[in-house]
C-alpha cells in the first residue's frame, strides 16, 4: 500500500559522491543493550533479535525473480513499515510486504528520501530496497540513504545478476575483474582497468544505459590492443523468464559501438558483459 504524510518532510541535502561516502568506513560494531558492550559482531541471533537494534536496512532483493531473494531479506520486508527505492526496485517485492511504499526516480531521489526519513525519526522500521546486492553497484543510492537518515544503517547482502552471470558464463569471480560502470560521472580508470586485464584475466562489467552499453565497452578493449577474437557473452535479464544469453566474440560485439540511447543498443538496460580470458 501507500502511505501519505500530512506534513512536507525536510528534504535532505545528499553527498555530492555518495559511493564514498558509504564505503568511507566499515559498519559500526552493533551493541547488546542487555549486555552493555560492544557484540563483537556475534553477528544474528537465530530468532533475528539482533535485527531490532537496527533503525534501517538496504537490503538487496536480488536480480528480480523471487526465488532468488534472501530468507532474511523477505523477514525484513515482512517487519517493515516503511520500504523505499527506485519504482522499478519496488515493484519487484511490493507483493512481499504490507509496509507503505515510497518509490523514486533519479529526479526526486531527495523528496522521496526525506519522506523515508520522516518515517524512521518517528520510529518506522525502514528497509531501502536495491536491485541485486548492494555492493554491487549499489552504493550510491546507499551513501544517499545513509545521509537522509538520523539512523543506523545496515546492509543486507543479495544475489547479484553478476553472480548469476559468472556461473552461466563459468568464469570464477576470483579470477575476474569486474567493473561496474553503471554510475554517474568519469569512469576512465574503471575502463582503464578493464583494458589493462583483458586477455589475461576475465571481465565481468555491468554497462550503462545507454552511453557504456556491451557494445562500447568492446570498441574500447580492442581499441586499447584486446584480441577481437576474445569471447564475450552479454547475459541479459538473468534469472527472468526472458532471459537471454549472446555468445559471439569481442570483434563482432564492437561491430555495434555508437550512440548514447536505448535504440543504439541491441541490448536491454539490465544486461551484463563478461569477456572471457
Amino acid at each position: 500500500m501507500s502511505g501519505e504524510e500530512p506534513n512536507v518532510p525536510d528534504t535532505p541535502d545528499l553527498p555530492d559522491r555518495p559511493a564514498e561516502t558509504a564505503s568511507a568506513a566499515p559498519e559500526p560494531p552493533r551493541v547488546d543493550r542487555d549486555a552493555g558492550g560492544d557484540s563483537g559482531g556475534a553477528g544474528l541471533a537465530a530468532d533475528g533479535d539482533a535485527d531490532s537494534e537496527i533503525a534501517v536496512h538496504a537490503v538487496g532483493i536480488g536480480p528480480g525473480n523471487p526465488e532468488f531473494l534472501t530468507r532474511r531479506a523477505g523477514r525484513l520486508l515482512r517487519e517493515a513499515d516503511v520500504v523505499v527505492g527506485f519504482e522499478t526496485v519496488v515493484d519487484y517485492v511490493a507483493d512481499e510486504t504490507d509496509a507503505d511504499l515510497i518509490t523514486c526516480g533519479y529526479r526526486d531521489e531527495p523528496e522521496a528520501l526525506g519522506r523515508f526519513a520522516a518515517r524512521v525519526d518517528d520510529g518506522a522500521r525502514g528497509v531501502a530496497v536495491l536491485m541485486g546486492d548492494p555492493n554491487h553497484s549499489g552504493y550510491q543510492f546507499l551513501g544517499k540513504v545513509e545521509s537522509a537518515v538520523d539512523a543506523p544503517v545496515e546492509v543486507v547482502p543479495g544475489v547479484s545478476s553478476v553472480q548469476v552471470a559468472a556461473s552461466r558464463a563459468r568464469t570464477p569471480l576470483e579470477g575476474s575483474t569486474f567493473v561496474t560502470l553503471h554510475v554517474r560521472g568519469d569512469v576512465s580508470a574503471d575502463l582503464e582497468r578493464l583494458s589493462r586485464d583483458a586477455g589475461a584475466r576475465h571481465l565481468i562489467v555491468i554497462p550503462r544505459p545507454y552511453d557504456w552499453m556491451p557494445e562500447d565497452v568492446a570498441a574500447r578493449l580492442i581499441a586499447d590492443g584486446a584480441d577481437p577474437s576474445l569471447d564475450a557473452l552479454v547475459l541479459e535479464r538473468m534469472t527472468h523468464a526472458d532471459e537471454q544469453v549472446t555468445r559471439t566474440d569481442l570483434g563482432a560485439l564492437a561491430d555495434g559501438a555508437g550512440g548514447d540511447g536505448a535504440d543504439d543498443t541491441a541490448f536491454s538496460d539490465l544486461s551484463v558483459l563478461v569477456v572471457r580470458a
